[in-house]
Order: structure tokens, then C-alpha cells, then sequence
């Protein structure tokens, strides 16, 4: 039998793009079996929530540091803003009779296959008894799905800190599938671990801390969210569990996470897991699409990947903490504004400049600093890290640069790329980023080449592909981690997102490229690395065809 790790790798080495063939798909979108993006579960109690008023006090760069925003009590409204600010709908667009909404979180072709949940207990002036809720961007509403009794709900959260609630995140390939064919398990990767970072950076905004459960398997949050109860499936697309989060409304989560005291060593208990399953649920999930295409490959490396009990951090390399963050003039931006107006790019101008310090801001901020969000949310072990190609950075020599996030593998990198890189350090460079030029030079054509030829990828400021530790991860940790590398990258566009927006550039992530040009280019001659995500920042255009619209209604906002 063959052994997961080596189904996860036989799955991204057959869904690569390359120069005389791109991974399989339909090569066409048949516009009548489009999923519908809002997933609803009928006869569910549904609960509208408000909405925030204006922009919150709290500063865009606070999210970054840990116990820089009070926090606030967990009620009705601060759970509204939780979701408001992570998962909602951002802004609709119309065009020639056509209408679609943009998401708060990033989404591979705006197909959005991230589905929230949240798992609260009573006085929150939700429920009078602890719940399982599936949130409805659409309506900015919460579906009830299941209660427990008081008496589980504190026996179940006994191990976590006092006040702690729960957010579930799962993936419906089939969204990402109808476009994207096989690569498209890949897409819905990258996207929880946008939804992860975005979950996050809304929990700071409350002065709380988040953190994944690396100890919660795949079955534990199918039965905790309902997710395997055939009934409420039956004939409509299923949903597949990604990760769950503990919500800690306290800002103290700092440090480097222990056994002890961390609720990411706590474990759910199985007793009232069975409790909540075998309960009374409501609702039935909608139907998203008439009909569908099948990729049994996606089914295979979904089951391959699948998180089992002994799969855990135990095991997790230890790790140096990141140099202190970079000091610079705080901009004072409201984090709620950011967060709302963040877009995808579709055209950049190929003439926006941006300062060294804002690139290096950003760079700073793609640190994996496990005692600040949003990488407290994810933990270690850091295992991705950031090819460069600079176009126009002000004070910086275009050219090809390399980004190595954890000293670890330095060394080990070196030897793998090309042995004419430089490897010198940019001479305004901070100390504390570990930021290496490899070849100087016009670098715009072979960005884009790489990027399945897209014009983005070189008339932007800045471009980059996520190279993964990748063979030796998934031999160690076993499949589940390909999704985790997935998620890592996801973090890391998150923040690249919000950081374009405050520096008044915009971004956008590229997932179609060409793996193993990317790799022959850096000089890697098998799979110790791999590229998962490609990324560019720039001067956008705005297409001026589009209609705007707001979010919501008036009328649902009041």
C-alpha cells in the first residue's frame, strides 16, 4: 500500500503547470453548473448580526503586536466583528447584469470554498445554552446548528483558558474544482490559511488571541461541526474539515507556546463530542450546483491528507525566535478600514515605485513571530520561504532576491540553488531580516514567463514565489502537513494583502505558475523544495467597466 506522504507529493507533482501543458481541468467554465458561493443550511435557526459602526479604535499596525489593544468582552456585538472583519462580504460588483460579491478573505478566483463555524457557549445574547453555529455571509447571520448542555460545554473547555470560544474553519472542493479541475485542492489549501490569518488579525482587533488545535483530528471536527451527518448532506456537496481555532479573549497569548499552558496542547473531549453528534440537529446544507464533474484525484489526496489522533506538534522541530519587529513611524490606520477595502489585483500600471523601507516593512512583517498574530494563530514550525523579483523598490537594485525565513536552512538552500548566486545582503538591508540578493538585473520577463506569462507578475513593484521545505516535512509529519505548508502560504498572502493596502499599493495571489520552471530557474534538482504560491504587489488599475456597490443593504444594516 502506498503511504500518504508519497499520495500527497504522486498528487502536486501531477497537478503542476508547465510550458506545453497545465495541470488537468475542464479548459472551459460551463456557467451552468457554477456553485452557488453561499453555502446555507435550510431550517436552521438563523440569527442576524449587527454590524459595526464606523471604523474600530484600534490601530492597523497594533494587530501586529500582542497585547497592544485592551481586550473586550465576548457579546453579540464583538462576535459580530469577529466575522465582520474576517469572513463577511467586503463590497459587490456589477457589471452588464452580472453581480458578485467580494470577500473580507482572499479567495482563488473569488470561488470562496471556505466555509466558518463557531462554537460558543451561553450569555453571548446569542443562545441561552452553548451552540454550534455555521456563519451565512450573505445575511452577516449565524445558523444554529446544535446546542449542549451547560454542563458539557465547561466540562469540554475545561483544559483551555476561562472565557475561550471556538471557530471551525472547512473547504467544498468542488467550488474551486468547478474552475481549477485537479490543481484545485492546492487552491483550497491556501485559502483556509488566508481565512486563518484573516480570523486571526479580527480577534486582535478585539484584544483577543487565537490559536489552531494541531491536536483536534479531522474526525473530531467533523463530528464537533456535524460535517459527517449524511442526512443533512445527502445529495449536495460535502465539506471537508480544514482546522479549528481556539479564541482566547484575553491578550496575553505571548511567548513561544508550552505544554502546559497553551491551548494548543489542549485536546477535545471524545465523551462530549459524542454527546453534541448523537444531539438534535437543525438544518440541511443547500444544493450549490445541478450537476458535477468528478476528479478522483482530489478525492484520493483529500483522504491520503486526512488528520488522524496521533498526528500532532509533538514532533515539531524546535524553533529560534525571529529578531524583535522592525521599528518605524506608526501610521496609525484604522485596522478595520484596511481590512475592508483589501482587493485583489487584476492589472498593475508597470510604473508605481515603492520605498525601501515600505518593502522591507513588508518583509518584516512576513516573519514567522509565533508570540505575535497572526502567527500565533498557526505556531511553528516555519517552513516557507520567499524567491524575490524586484522591479521597482526605490533604493533597491532590481533583480532576483531570496527571503530565508528561519536560519534553520539557510545553509542547506545554499547548496541547493544555483552556485552563482551572490547570496549578498542589500547594503540598507535592517540586520534583523534575513534578506539575500542572488543576481542583479531586469527581472520583469522572467517573472512574468514563470507566471503562466502573466503581465501581473512583472509590472508590479514586486513579485515573489512561496518555495516550501517540502519532502522532508511531509516524510516527518506525514501527509496532513501538505495541507499545512498550504496554510503557512495563505498567512503569508494574507499579510502581504494588508500591508499593500496601508502602503496605498494593492496585491494579488497568483496561483497559476509554472512549478518546475520556477525551480530550474533557482537551481533545485529534486523535491527538498518546491514552490506552493506565487504573489505580486503594485500600483493597481482599477477597471472602470465595474460597478461598486456596498455590502449590505441599508436596510439589513440597520
Amino acid at each position: 500500500m502506498e503511504e500518504p506522504w508519497k499520495i500527497a507529493d504522486r498528487y502536486h507533482q501531477r497537478t503542476k503547470h508547465h510550458f506545453d501543458r497545465y495541470a488537468r481541468s475542464l479548459g472551459y467554465l460551463d456557467w451552468a453548473t457554477q456553485p452557488d458561493p453561499f453555502r446555507r443550511f435550510e431550517g436552521a435557526p438563523l440569527f442576524p448580526l449587527p454590524f459595526s459602526r464606523g471604523d474600530s479604535a484600534a490601530a492597523y499596525d497594533d494587530l501586529f503586536l500582542a497585547g497592544q489593544i485592551s481586550p473586550q468582552p465576548v457579546n453579540l456585538n464583538t462576535l459580530a466583528a469577529l466575522f465582520e472583519f474576517s469572513l463577511a462580504i467586503s463590497a459587490w460588483k456589477e457589471f452588464k447584469g452580472s453581480r458578485w460579491a467580494l470577500r473580507i478573505n482572499p479567495s482563488s478566483g473569488n470561488l470562496h470554498p471556505t466555509e466558518g463555524y463557531l462554537v460558543v457557549g451561553a450569555g453571548t445574547g446569542l443562545h441561552d445554552r452553548p451552540a454550534v453555529y455555521h456563519y451565512a455571509p450573505k445575511e452577516h447571520a449565524l445558523e444554529r446548528r446544535a446546542e449542549l448542555s451547560e454542563a458539557d460545554w465547561k466540562q469540554w473547555m475545561r483544559p483551555f483558558p476561562p472565557g475561550t470560544f471556538l471557530a471551525g474553519l472547512t473547504s467544498i472542493h468542488w467550488r474551486e474544482a468547478w474552475k481549477y479541475g485537479e490543481r484545485a485542492y492546492r487552491y483550497c489549501q491556501h485559502d483556509a490559511g488566508h481565512a486563518l490569518a484573516a480570523l486571526s488579525l479580527s480577534a486582535a482587533i478585539q484584544g483577543w488571541g487565537a490559536r489552531a488545535l494541531p491536536l483536534v483530528s479531522d474526525p473530531r471536527i467533523n463530528n464537533l461541526l456535524g460535517l459527517d451527518r449524511e442526512p443533512d448532506f445527502d445529495g449536495t456537496e460535502r465539506e471537508h474539515p480544514d482546522l479549528l481555532l481556539a479564541i482566547v479573549p484575553r491578550s496575553v497569548l505571548t511567548g513561544k507556546p508550552s505544554p502546559d499552558d497553551s491551548p494548543q496542547s489542549a485536546a477535545l473531549d471524545p465523551e462530549v463530542l459524542t454527546v453534541i453528534s448523537e444531539g438534535a440537529w437543525t438544518g440541511r446544507a443547500n444544493l450549490l450546483s445541478a450537476s458535477h464533474v468528478d476528479w478522483p484525484i482530489i478525492d484520493e489526496v483529500a483522504e491520503a491528507c486526512g488528520k488522524h489522533e496521533a498526528d500532532g506538534p509533538s514532533s515539531f522541530d524546535s524553533e529560534s525566535p525571529s529578531a524583535d519587529p522592525l521599528s518605524f513611524s506608526p501610521r496609525r490606520l484604522p485596522a478595520t478600514r484596511i481590512i475592508r477595502q483589501r482587493r485583489s489585483a487584476v492589472d498593475f500600471d508597470g510604473s508605481t515605485s515603492m520605498s525601501a523601507e515600505q518593502f522591507f516593512l513588508m518583509m518584516d512583517r512576513a516573519m514567522p513571530r509565533y508570540d505575535h498574530p497572526p502567527w500565533t494563530a498557526l505556531g511553528p514550525p516555519t517552513c516557507m520561504h520567499l524567491a524575490l523579483f524586484v522591479h521597482r523598490v526605490m533604493g533597491l537594485e532590481p533583480g532576483l532576491y531570496f527571503l530565508v525565513r528561519t536560519p534553520r536552512v539557510q545553509g542547506q538552500l545554499r547548496q541547493a540553488m544555483n552556485p552563482k548566486f551572490a547570496w549578498e545582503k542589500p547594503a540598507d538591508c535592517p540586520s534583523s531580516i534575513p534578506l539575500y540578493g542572488l543576481a542583479a538585473g531586469d527581472v520583469r520577463a522572467i517573472a512574468s514567463s514563470v507566471s503562466c506569462h502573466q503581465d501581473i507578475a512583472g509590472e508590479s513593484c514586486f513579485s515573489l514565489g512561496m518555495i516550501a521545505e517540502f519532502q522532508g516535512p511531509l516524510q516527518r509529519y506525514g501527509a496532513w502537513f501538505y495541507r499545512r505548508l498550504f496554510w503557512e502560504t495563505g498567512v503569508i498572502g494574507q499579510i502581504l494583502y494588508l500591508e499593500a493596502e496601508a502602503a496605498g499599493l494593492r496585491a494579488t495571489g497568483i496561483g497559476c505558475f509554472f512549478d518546475d520552471a520556477v525551480h530550474q530557474l533557482l537551481g533545485f534538482k529534486d523535491t527538498t523544495f518546491q514552490s506552493l504560491y506565487h504573489f505580486t504587489v503594485g500600483g493597481p488599475i482599477e477597471d472602470s467597466r465595474l460597478t461598486t456597490l456596498p455590502p449590505y443593504p441599508p436596510d439589513l444594516r440597520g
